[in-house]
């Protein structure tokens, strides 16, 4: 049966999410940090101003509100979908990567923003496929927490896990004017951890190499992020659901 399939992936996927940083784990995280240490201090900046204009656009743009929540299929067929679209952007984000990546190091840089846009939009197309409203900028900020989840360290990856769990009863504590979030320490935060391992690309003499299969294996890990991600929401949303409708009969019951 197909719920109780992705009911074990799921499983899986948490204890993942939750489990401290390996041994390998700290030796990746060092390696990244060397490839950072590598890239000049001009390009960190410039990384650091895309990754700024990303987050306001997300947060308070239109740019990407293009999809419409689907509506009246299942949930098997959605899931349909959502691979689907993420075999495209996968073949998209791979080509791309490896034209610019052989293009040099400027043209590598420039890639930078490119690839962020065409992450975005997957996370944006497969919210939308899974029923959820982009127009609430809480719905993209669940799109920006999935997103660093994806490309963190597995020490901050277990904070950002624990942001998203129960996510519809956190969100609706947040402020409905958007203008009353705190944006600007939001997207420093997220710039400490965000794809250190695409830094590479920017190394002379591997960027094609590395824009092709690294853009391919980043869109396949941050789509199964987002896959996982919305599984979850969707088995809390039923298990309150389920609770509650308990709660109402054990109430009826009592009177």
């Amino acid at each position: 049966m197909y719920p109780g399939k992705i009911r074990d992936e799921l499983v899986q996927w948490q204890k993942k999410m939750q489990k401290p940083p390996s041994r390998v784990d700290r030796a990746s995280k060092a390696v990244q940090d060397k490839i950072n240490n590598i890239i000049p201090d001009k390009v960190h900046e410039i990384i650091t101003a895309t990754i700024k204009q990303m987050t306001r656009a997300v947060l308070f743009g239109a740019e990407f509100l293009t999809s419409k929540p689907s509506e009246g299929i299942s949930f098997e067929a959605r899931e349909n979908v959502v691979k689907d679209r993420i075999e495209f952007y996968k073949k998209a984000g791979a080509a791309e990567g490896g034209i610019t990546g052989a293009g040099g190091f400027w043209l590598a840089l420039a890639e930078f923003p490119v690839l962020l846009g065409i992450k975005m939009k997957l996370l944006f197309d497969i919210a939308s496929i899974y029923g959820y409203s982009v127009e609430d900028y809480r719905e993209r900020l669940f799109i920006m927490h999935v997103f660093q989840l994806a490309f963190s360290s597995q020490k901050n990856r277990q904070v950002v896990y624990e942001k998203i769990v129960d996510w519809d009863k956190k969100s609706k504590e947040l402020p409905d004017d958007i203008h009353q979030f705190d944006w600007l320490t939001f997207q420093q935060e997220y710039r400490d951890y965000i794809d250190l391992a695409k830094m590479a690309q920017l190394i002379p003499g591997i960027g094609a190499a590395v824009g092709l299969i690294v853009n391919y294996r980043l869109l396949n890990h941050l789509g199964k992020t987002a896959i996982n991600a919305y599984r979850m929401r969707i088995t809390e949303r039923e298990e309150n659901s389920l609770l509650n409708r308990i709660k109402i009969s054990t109430s009826l019951l009592s009177e």
